[in-house]
């Protein structure tokens, strides 16, 4: 019975530097988008970040989004909010598994993102995980986000530490002379 579980939750991440989040969100579902909006606002409040939301039509479009977002280095992380609900054919699956996909494969160029898509079989169930008093889906996956903030910080090289090249010219094998470029 999902109600009687219980989960270990780590504590919220605090900021004391500008830490920017991009909230992605589709409102397909209005009520459930409302909910997970109020959940991710409330935790990265919490955590003295600050954020901006979008809005897209669909699931599909989120991760492009927030690639667009990614590439731009304007924000530090980023919250996925949607939901998809199992209806009568097979573009439920398609949705879920690409959506789903497609976020994992820009966390692994780098970007910081909480996923809050929600992947349910009824209304119902999205609004109970939705509920920002309940269990917050969408405040957990502004958590998520700034957790992952946390460690790309700590694992990032500054810049100033990273080894240079000498010279910015480049020496051909078996030449002492740098490279001019060849027209």
């Amino acid at each position: 019975m999902a109600n009687a579980e219980t989960h270990f939750v780590l504590a919220p991440p605090k900021f004391d530097i500008p830490t920017r989040l991009l909230i992605v969100a589709s409102p397909y579902y209005k009520d459930i988008a409302d909910q997970q909006l109020l959940g991710a606002r409330a935790a990265i409040k919490v955590s003295g970040a600050t954020h901006e939301t979008i809005l897209v039509p669909g699931a599909l479009e989120i991760p492009t989004a927030i690639g667009l977002a990614f590439r731009s280095g304007q924000y530090d992380g980023f919250v996925a909010l949607g939901c998809v609900i199992r209806g009568e054919t097979t573009h439920y699956d398609t949705v879920c598994n690409d959506s789903s996909r497609a976020l994992t494969l820009l966390g692994l160029e780098g970007a910081c993102i909480g996923n809050g898509i929600l992947t349910v079989e009824t209304l119902q169930q999205a609004a109970l995980r939705a509920d920002a008093s309940g269990q917050n889906k969408g405040g957990g996956a502004a958590d998520a986000a700034l957790h992952l903030i946390l460690h790309a910080r700590r694992f990032t090289i500054p810049r100033t530490s990273r080894i240079a090249p000498a010279s910015e010219h480049i020496l051909m094998a078996g030449s002492n002379k740098p490279d001019q470029g060849t027209a």
